[in-house]
């Protein structure tokens, strides 16, 4: 099932709305752009265990990616999702 992730960028917000309920990752800009703190992913108890959680952190994790950003994990979900995915690993600022 393909998923349409949202970007709301004034909102500093990752989203999307699956059967009425919205799912997010919530992120704070620092070092002037260059840094995003990825705090808070939110699935709603209706629709946990879809694995929707980790379609909102691949999103965000590329979108970091593709716009030559730095990532803090403050979100314990983001960094375990960092931890099994390696690939990720070199976003992470140090």
């Amino acid at each position: 099932m393909d998923f349409n992730v949202e970007h709301d960028v004034e909102g500093h917000q990752f989203y999307m709305v699956i059967e009425g309920y919205t799912c997010f990752l919530n992120y704070r800009i620092l070092n002037d752009g260059q840094t995003l703190d990825y705090q808070i992913t939110f699935v709603p108890p209706e629709l946990r265990g879809r694995n929707l959680g980790q379609v909102l952190v691949k999103y965000a994790l590329d979108y970091a990616r593709d716009n030559q950003l730095k990532i803090i994990p403050t979100c314990p979900f983001i960094k375990k999702y960092i931890d099994s995915h390696p690939e990720y690993g070199d976003l992470v600022e140090h």
